[in-house]
């Protein structure tokens, strides 16, 4: 395999995935049979300046780098030949979010990322005036409340963007989006596959009513469906990607997607009546819908397939991130008491304690919100977990207290989707950290939306090797080959999953949860309004006594 591996990868016969997602930035290299030959990574972490969540320029392409050499080191070690160049690159990111720039390329504002929920104003204005959701971390809504506010930039904008968009502009010098993208940028015309041109006449009247002269057509990239080409990677490029300079330019490259469609590829979920659901920093279920839904619905944003289908977001800004916390202080504990155990062991033993848990958390209650959550209509977040005085405090019901959490207010959305909506589901896949421990976060999914819920190896790779899916599509796929039919018959034929059916006890569990969960919110609501987001006491800084 490895000599068949060598030569795939000397002859470009491969295709190269970079996503930045919100904590690692990954690289996968695949071969003719879609199957990975390499990975890099790098790790990175968003800072919170002036009270917006903000990532460096500098921060993205020091760990694109650092991925793209961890990869070439790979490819040396497991076959023994360097990577010179590839035969398609794709590169993703995270949706949504604020990217301004001049006419001379200038960032005008640091990077405003989907985490923001500044726009409050905006996204409500904008919501009523389309008559459909606008949620706060549209990049249209950090646009327009940037208008509301009277930020001194707005005026100089030449060119919006996403961060996927940012990378592959500065690698191709193309300005272009994938569909998918675009449509967390702008709504998107169902009809024509573009803005939609009623709305993007609408919000310049809105600007020239804040008194603000702005064409927004001309702001936003252009865009492209999955298979279409998206440019070539150009010698600054290539340089930006491996500053060593061994890396050769002249590279197609596909349509630059966002995270939530690199997820449905990886996931195979691009078709009617299947959805995945991915589970990180945030937490978001995609659900392909067959026709429109019946109304607007604040919890639900619609976008599309990287091929340009409907599909109905349910996005949750906060996700497993205040997990990682408690993992990290069960973590020190335990090396407090001379035990070295690793992450990945903390985590297996803490999910697998939540098993036996009490079904409803005993009235044990945690809010996992680090940050605002839209659906819940909270601007910012304060990590609460609290209980009443007869709940026992027991560490299975602890960890499944936090794990119904990170899935709570998901759920809430799912509620509007499949029960107000009556939107039918064939498969829910899951992907991402919360499932890696096997039979845990599946199982509680599963009763969190009462679907039986698909886990594989097919995902592994996660969004990096869904847009490295993607690159091979728009360079191999047969002549009007849909992408349905592409992953069917080319990339997922022959894969197995784990499907696992909600347990009733579990769902009953589930729905008492919920009920005390959404009973509660004015205490977490209260915990913003009263306690104030500042430089935490350590050890370090705690004045001492004179």
């Amino acid at each position: 395999m490895t000599t068949a591996a060598a030569a795939a990868i000397t002859s470009d016969r491969t295709a190269l995935g970079i996503e930045l997602g919100s904590t690692r930035i990954k690289a996968v290299l695949i071969g003719p049979d879609h199957a990975p030959l390499a990975v890099g990574s790098s790790d990175w972490e968003n800072q919170l300046v002036d009270r917006l969540w903000t990532y460096s320029l500098e921060a993205v392409w020091a760990g694109v780098q650092q991925s793209v050499a961890a990869l070439a080191g790979d490819v040396r070690e497991r076959h023994g030949v360097e990577l010179s160049g590839v035969g398609a690159l794709g590169v993703s990111a995270m949706m949504h979010g604020y990217l301004a720039f001049d006419a001379d390329g200038e960032l005008l504002t640091p990077f405003r990322t989907w985490r923001n929920t500044n726009t409050g104003r905006s996204a409500e204005r904008l919501s009523a005036e389309f008559g459909v959701n606008i949620p706060h971390r549209w990049s249209v809504a950090h646009l327009y409340q940037a208008v509301l506010d009277r930020e001194e930039h707005v005026g100089r904008i030449d060119h919006l963007t996403t961060l996927a968009g940012y990378v592959h502009w500065r690698l191709t010098g193309e300005k272009v989006l994938g569909v998918g993208d675009a449509s967390g940028m702008f709504p998107i015309d169902a009809a024509t596959g573009a803005y939609d041109a009623t709305m993007l006449a609408r919000f310049d009247q809105l600007a020239a009513e804040a008194g603000v002269e702005l064409d927004l057509a001309g702001l936003l990239p252009g865009i492209a469906r999955a298979g279409q080409p998206a440019g070539q990677l150009t010698e600054a490029g290539a340089a930006l990607l491996d500053p060593a300079g061994r890396l050769r330019a002249g590279v197609p490259l596909c349509p630059p997607e966002g995270d939530a469609g690199t997820g449905m590829v990886a996931t195979n979920s691009v078709a009617p009546r299947t959805g995945n659901v991915s589970a990180g920093t945030s937490v978001f279920a995609m659900v392909v819908l067959e026709g429109e839904l019946g109304q607007v619905h604040r919890e639900l944003d619609l976008v599309t397939t990287p091929a340009g289908d409907p599909v109905a977001m349910v996005h949750c800004n906060n996700g497993a991130s205040e997990l990682d916390a408690w993992a990290g202080l069960f973590t020190q504990f335990a090396r407090a008491l001379g035990a070295e155990a690793d992450s990945e062991q903390v985590f297996r033993t803490l999910f697998t304690a939540a098993l036996d848990g009490a079904a409803d958390c005993g009235g044990m209650l945690a809010y996992n919100y680090l940050s605002g959550e839209p659906i819940t209509d909270l601007e910012e977040g304060r990590p609460l977990f609290l209980r009443s005085p007869d709940s026992p405090l027991d560490l299975g019901t602890f960890m499944r207290t936090h794990l119904f959490s990170s899935l709570a207010t998901l759920r809430i959305g799912m509620d509007v989707l499949q029960k107000a909506e009556g939107v039918r589901l064939d498969r829910m896949f899951a992907h991402g950290g919360l499932f890696k421990t096997e039979g845990v976060g599946q199982r509680f999914l599963a009763a969190a939306i009462d679907t039986p819920v698909s886990v594989g190896d097919v995902a592994a790779e996660g969004g990096a090797w869904g847009i490295a899916v993607l690159a091979a599509f728009a360079t191999g796929r047969a002549p009007e080959q849909s992408l349905t039919d592409y992953l069917d018959t080319t990339v997922f034929a022959g894969t197995s999953l784990q499907t696992l059916e909600p347990d009733p006890a579990d769902v009953a569990g589930f729905d008492a949860f919920m009920h005390r969960y959404v009973a509660g919110l004015p205490v977490e609501r209260a915990a913003v309004e009263h306690v104030a987001v500042g430089t935490p006491t350590t050890p370090e800084n705690q004045e001492q006594p004179a």
